[in-house]
């Protein structure tokens, strides 16, 4: 069987139009690599077999009468276990809910089978997506996270399966989720490609809700390009006050004509980084240099970012998971902070909230005249590279973190960014970095990172997977 694991979208995609392969041998092979590998690396809640054949049948015969449906068609792809897909269970992470079927397909999963794509499984998470303010790695049912990289090391939350799955040949792509960190994070520890979608750009419904007002699901692939594929596929809104949806269409994420790129770099990003972070970070802008504008010491406009979006996460993550908490489900949750965490938000008062929306539109809107400028903010996306599995995540890597971070801010205003690779570290595990746009600039922030990778081949490397 020919080796498919770790080829991108357009190779896969050329591969079944020029009938070298077929989707029902892309689907079994893949389907192989994750119940042989997934263990391995905590990453599998659920092989979905008998719906990937059937899903592979169907792009084989609509293939063979000439109907292909797109980049996706044929394609196999795993799905962030808080999307519901119709005859699996959809756990959410959490032991007390491993049972529990949601008998529909969330959009993001309908609108994948419209392109053609083959769902081969159902993927680990951090339990209710760190919605009870977890601590440390292990705190889901299937384990904790490994990267594929070196597996005594996280694989990030809370997308821990997306990011292990495609960092270790066991799915072309997934589909992750972020309200907070939660696709950038495992892109980074992973060595993969994460974007998280301009809010509301990618449906929700279907998928658990954390944050109605800042939750947003996006694709976590090997590549910037393929990450753009997959995007077109699953979206379905756009600027609000136009006629109809404003779809993404991945051919708008080129290099803008007759003109550089302009980035701009963010100030304060590399105080107390791990010394390969920095490295790898200067040899990245290094290379910006030669397709863009760098402009350096961009600093964010002065709002208490983090802490509009913290009591946000608080107050909406309460009310989302009151159920839970109030028949005390929350007792039998695998992380020991998971247990009472969830009782925090629910003492998060009204007007406290309500502050944090009211301040949150003054915030977003100083940010968007701070972007405004340039196609993208770069910053590394993490201090670090990725933590030990041992440690609780303050004490993972002493005397690093704590420089600028535009994550919470980011997320609040609902912007759109891509974790791309861009180095080695300390165990070999990957460096990161991530580039930031204006919200519905999806298109502009994936043509830098596309252009990024054209320059580099970070994106190429693979994990030293056996098998």
């Amino acid at each position: 069987m020919a080796e498919f694991a770790f080829l991108t979208i357009p190779e896969l995609g050329r591969m079944l139009r020029q009938k070298e392969t077929t989707a029902t041998e892309l689907a079994t092979y893949f389907l192989d690599r994750l119940e042989r590998l997934g263990p391995e690396y905590n990453a599998v809640v659920a092989v979905t077999r008998d719906r990937a054949l059937a899903e592979a049948s169907a792009a084989d015969e609509l293939g063979r009468r000439g109907r292909w449906r797109g980049p996706l068609h044929g394609i196999p792809y795993g799905a962030k276990d808080l999307l519901a897909a119709q005859g699996y269970p959809t756990t959410w992470g959490a032991e007390p809910l491993r049972e529990q079927v949601i008998d529909t397909d969330a959009t993001v999963i309908a609108r994948l089978k419209e392109a053609g794509a083959v769902l081969v499984a159902k993927l680990a998470m951090v339990e209710l997506a760190g919605g009870m303010g977890y601590r440390q790695a292990d705190a889901s049912f299937t384990g904790p996270g490994r990267t594929p990289w070196n597996p005594d090391y996280w694989s990030g939350g809370s997308s821990s399966g997306s990011g292990a799955a495609v960092a270790a040949g066991l799915v072309p792509f997934a589909i992750g989720s972020e309200t907070w960190g939660s696709i950038v994070t495992p892109a980074a520890f992973c060595g993969v490609s994460g974007l998280r979608p301009t809010y509301d750009v990618v449906s929700r419904y279907g998928a658990m809700a954390l944050s109605w007002t800042m939750d947003k699901i996006g694709p976590i692939c090997r590549t910037a390009e393929d990450c753009a594929e997959v995007l077109e596929a699953i979206a379905t809104g756009g600027p609000p006050g136009r006629d109809g949806p404003q779809t993404f269409r991945a051919r708008d994420a080129v290099p803008p004509r007759g003109r550089r790129f302009r980035i701009g770099v963010l100030a304060g990003s590399l105080e107390k980084v791990m010394e390969e972070t920095r490295d790898s970070f200067d040899q990245a802008l290094a290379v910006l240099g030669d397709i863009a504008d760098v402009v350096r010491d961009v600093a964010v406009p002065d709002y208490p970012y983090n802490a509009i979006a913290g009591t946000i996460v608080d107050a909406e993550g309460a009310a989302a998971f009151d159920e839970l908490v109030n028949v005390g489900a929350v007792g039998k949750l695998t992380a020991p902070e998971d247990r009472f965490g969830g009782y925090d938000g629910a003492v998060v008062l009204a007007r406290d909230y309500l502050r944090a929306m009211r301040l949150r539109r003054p915030a977003s809107t100083a940010l968007d005249g701070m972007l405004r400028p340039f196609d993208a903010l770069v910053s590394p996306t993490l201090a670090t590279v990725a933590w030990p599995l041992d440690k609780n995540f303050r004490d993972a890597w002493p005397g690093y973190g704590g420089g600028a971070n535009i994550g919470g801010a980011a997320n609040m205003a609902g912007l759109p960014g891509i974790a791309v690779m861009n180095g080695l570290g300390r165990e070999n595990l990957p460096t990161s970095m991530v580039f930031t746009g204006r919200a519905y600039d999806d298109a502009r922030v994936l043509a830098v990172a596309r252009e990024y990778q054209k320059h580099t081949d970070w994106h190429l490397r693979r994990a030293p997977v056996e098998g």
